[in-house]
C-alpha cells in the first residue's frame, strides 16, 4: 500500500509546512528507495554541518525535510512507506503520521483534499475502501486500512 502513503502525501504538500522522518525501518529498506535512504542520512549531516541540527542526535531520526524542496519531498515520499516514524504539520497541528515500517498511516484533509485523494487512488484502481474516514473537526480525517 506505499501507494497510498505516497497519494496521501502529494493531497497533503500544499498544505505542509514542516516535516520530519526517522531514517530506520523495522526490516531492509526495499532496493528502490535506497538512494532516498543515503539522502535523508545526507540531510542529517548536513543539517549537523550548518548548526542547524545537534551534533549528538541520532544520525537518522528527526531528519527535517523542506518539503518545498522537491528533492526533499520525493526522498519524504520514498521513505514514508516503510519508515518506523513520519509526521507532518501545518502550522501546529499535525496532519499526517506514518510509522511502524507501513503499516500505519493518518492524516487529515478538507473534503476537496478527500476527493482529490479518493480520486487519485482510483486512478492507481484502490479501492476506497483501503481508508478509514473519521469525521475530524471540520475536515475528515483518513487511516490506512489494511485487508483483514
Amino acid at each position: 500500500m506505499a501507494v497510498v502513503h505516497r497519494e496521501a502525501l502529494r493531497v497533503l504538500r500544499p498544505v505542509l509546512e514542516e516535516a520530519h522522518l526517522d531514517a530506520y525501518s523495522d526490516g531492509p529498506w526495499p532496493p528502490e528507495v535506497l538512494p532516498s535512504y543515503q539522502r535523508a542520512l545526507s540531510l542529517a549531516r548536513e543539517a549537523v554541518a550548518d548548526g542547524t541540527r545537534a551534533r549528538r542526535s541520532d544520525p537518522g531520526m528527526g531528519i527535517d525535510i523542506d518539503v518545498r524542496d522537491d528533492e526533499q519531498f520525493a526522498v519524504l515520499s520514498a521513505l514514508l512507506p516503510y519508515t518506523i516514524h513520519a509526521e507532518g504539520r501545518r502550522g501546529s497541528e499535525q496532519v499526517f503520521g506514518a510509522g511502524d515500517s507501513g503499516t500505519s498511516l493518518w492524516f487529515v484533509v478538507t473534503r476537496e483534499q478527500e476527493a482529490q485523494l479518493l480520486s487519485r487512488l482510483e486512478a492507481q484502481r484502490i479501492a476506497s475502501t483501503a481508508l478509514a474516514v473519521l469525521p475530524a473537526k471540520g475536515r475528515r480525517a483518513g487511516a490506512l486500512r489494511r485487508p483483514g
